[in-house]
């Protein structure tokens, strides 16, 4: 196949649809976790009293948590249907779907009865609100990365693809900020009774700016080429199962420590910290994740530039070894109570273990698979990873402190062993960065015709 370029009136800068692609990809991806986020961090703080008063202490926490597992179980789903339309269809028809399911699922937990109103109709409710996220998080992230990393100029793949990633860090900037503020202006009571709804609510306003700039981006080059060219595939869900199961079974593999420790550190924290050390641990918490989500946003895009220089392999092994070693030292950090070294903690953690991972795993994700199936591979992989990973990691780890007796190395040791499956994965997966991306479009046997 030849290179592939956006087609496209000659008067219209390829730059210009460059940073359009990368602007669109960021600030829809950036809605789409402020949105997935608020739920991670309510289920942290509010959840369990307000939709599972019935249960008491460890329980109601475990039952909170295993609401925010069901919405990763819908992402694989959202992945395949996702992939499939996007590798149909294109990328950008997708990317405006996911956004408004996104947005309404997340304003409806904002208008909610409790459990203290309808009984157990709440949680129920609830539950059925994470599945329609959790479907529209998993067709969300495939779109944006390959929208970013397909019109990425030569060398510059890992920073585009790092882009959309960033978007991550930006919507839990938005999440913590919005309930730390929330927090700081009601009273507790307050907070419980309606404050928690208010950063749910301003999301339909965030999806209408999301809307208007997102709709402005042109599709992928390399989606056009494959239209122009007959090339689309018929069933790529099916066909990458078929010929690059080996790739979807390292970028799940990939997503393990990397979404795992992701979690942990942002959502069962906030509630470890709570329970375990301070009174105080909910507000330390979400500080802690708030300058670390700053951070990244900073860190994101030079883990990206550094994959572009030194390779992805490199890059992620470095996240994922020191994820892996750095768990038991974090516990020690967190268990001191003191705010800073509660604050350095996380920033380790995340600015330097996951972004490493997280800023070139677009790029490296995207380059495991050719253009006709990319879509699904990527957002295959990366959905079920997210299950298997992040999904299940406040539940376990709620499960194992129990276990422990409140103490938290079961939990370290969970995370450890996450982070070496995700160091394997990455071993075993081919270097990608300096190979053209055009390269890994292969003539397809099963094309339209």
């Amino acid at each position: 196949m030849s290179s592939a370029r956006v087609l496209v009136p000659s008067n219209v800068d390829e730059r210009v649809l460059r940073r359009r692609a990368a602007l669109g990809s960021f600030v829809g991806t950036t809605i789409e976790w402020y949105d997935y986020y608020l739920y991670g961090t309510a289920a942290a703080l509010v959840f369990a009293p307000l939709f599972f008063p019935q249960v008491d202490g460890a329980v109601g926490v475990i039952a909170a948590f295993a609401t925010y597992a069901v919405g990763f179980v819908a992402r694989p789903l959202g992945g395949a249907v996702a992939g499939h339309l996007g590798d149909r269809l294109g990328r950008k028809k997708v990317l405006v779907a996911s956004l408004l399911l996104m947005g309404a699922s997340t304003a409806l937990i904002g208008l909610l009865p409790t459990y203290a109103s309808i009984g157990v109709a709440a949680p129920v409710l609830l539950v059925t609100a994470r599945l329609l996220q959790g479907f529209s998080a998993g067709g969300e992230w495939g779109g944006a990365v390959l929208l970013a990393v397909e019109h990425a100029p030569p060398g510059r793949r890992g920073l585009f693809g790092a882009v959309p990633q960033m978007g991550s860090a930006a919507g839990m900037v938005l999440a913590s900020g919005g309930f730390w503020l929330t927090r700081t202006l009601t009273t507790p009571e307050q907070f419980l009774s309606w404050g928690w709804r208010v950063p749910f609510l301003a999301s339909a306003v965030l999806v209408v700016v999301g809307l208007v700039i997102r709709l402005k981006v042109a599709d992928s080059p390399v989606f056009a080429e494959l239209r122009r060219e007959g090339a689309v595939a018929r069933r790529p869900v099916v066909d990458v199962l078929r010929e690059d199961a080996r790739g979807v079974l390292l970028t799940t593999g990939m997503r393990l420590g990397q979404n795992g420790g992701y979690v942990l550190y942002t959502v069962f924290a906030l509630n470890y910290l709570t329970e375990q050390v301070r009174d105080d641990g909910g507000d330390v918490g979400l500080l802690a994740v708030l300058v670390a989500s700053v951070l990244s946003l900073a860190a994101t895009p030079l883990w990206g530039l550094a994959s572009d220089r030194f390779g992805r392999r490199p890059v992620y092994l470095f996240g994922a070894v020191l994820t892996a070693v750095f768990t038991v030292p974090a516990f020690w950090l967190l268990d001191t109570g003191s705010t800073l070294l509660i604050v350095g903690a996380v920033v380790v953690a995340v600015n330097l273990g996951h972004d490493s991972m997280y800023g070139s795993q677009g790029a490296f994700f995207a380059e495991q698979f050719p253009a006709r199936t990319r879509y699904s591979g990527a957002s295959l992989g990366y959905s079920i990873g997210a299950v298997l990973g992040g999904g299940l990691t406040p539940l376990i780890a709620a499960s194992l402190l129990a276990l422990g007796g409140g103490s938290p190395w079961l939990v370290a040791g969970y995370l450890s062993l996450l982070a070496v499956l995700t160091a394997l994965s990455a071993a075993a997966s081919p270097e990608t960065a300096h190979r053209p991306l055009d390269a890994t479009v292969p003539t397809p046997e099963n094309s339209t015709p």
